[in-house]
């Protein structure tokens, strides 16, 4: 049933371009591990939200093959927004790389090699647009320190892909239940359950911010600061 839905809400949503159609389908065929790409029906959401916040700087952590990367691109084409982009994996960064210089996205996106950790301490100014995803027992930590250095501009939002992946709300998940996760792969998921239900619980007892877990996809987190807590002037 879901993935009728969502075939339907694909159908008659807005159609992303031949350039994002063609990453899609090259990750698809060259990568095992193609389910970790946002899907069509999310670079469609990706690129609406980006029309309407009118972005001049985007963050995302994780880059896999620069799919995410092309759909700020293209939305951002009015703004000419700077898009920095981390990535850690070398296969990835060598596909990113790729990505980028095929469809010409240097000018505007930066790929940043390394730990994310490491990379987001060394950022500064502000971003209207972060998105995070990346490894989970990751994401709390990235956004605190996201928050802790105050990189999220006071209108800006942060989305999290993937906060009901799986495990993250049951962790006793029979394979019968989830038939493609086998005994070989359970403990990884099981442990990346865990680490997203202490996101979502950070997420919800912060005080500094607002946030929304939404069921779409694997599970979609919308993170801004709560109205009134930001008052410093925009940096960039």
């Amino acid at each position: 049933m879901a993935a009728t839905v969502t075939e339907y809400c694909t159908a008659v949503s807005n159609d992303v371009s031949k350039e994002m159609k063609e990453v899609w389908a090259w990750t698809c065929d060259s990568f095992r591990d193609a389910d970790k790409m946002s899907s069509p029906l999310q670079g469609a959401t990706m690129k609406f939200l980006a029309e309407w916040q009118q972005p001049k700087r985007v963050l995302e952590i994780g880059c896999y093959t620069g799919y995410s990367a092309l759909a700020w691109y293209e939305s951002t084409a009015s703004t000419q927004a700077e898009i920095i982009t981390l990535e850690l994996d070398p296969q990835m960064i060598a596909a990113s790389r790729k990505t980028f210089d095929k469809y010409k996205l240097n000018d505007r996106v930066s790929l940043i090699e390394g730990p994310a950790k490491d990379s987001i301490e060394k950022l500064s100014g502000q971003f209207d647009i972060i998105f995070v995803d990346a490894n989970k027992e990751g994401y709390e930590g990235y956004v605190k320190q996201i928050l802790d250095k105050k990189l999220l501009s006071p209108k800006g939002f942060i989305m999290c892909d993937n906060g009901t992946y799986l495990f993250s709300s049951n962790l006793n998940v029979r394979s019968t239940d989830v038939p493609i996760c086998d005994n070989e792969v359970r403990p990884y998921w099981t442990a990346n359950g865990k680490a997203l239900r202490s996101f979502n619980n950070f997420c919800k007892n912060d005080s500094r911010i607002d946030s929304v877990l939404l069921p779409l996809y694997d599970g979609v987190t919308l993170i801004k600061w709560k109205v009134g807590r930001q008052t410093y002037v925009r940096l960039n």
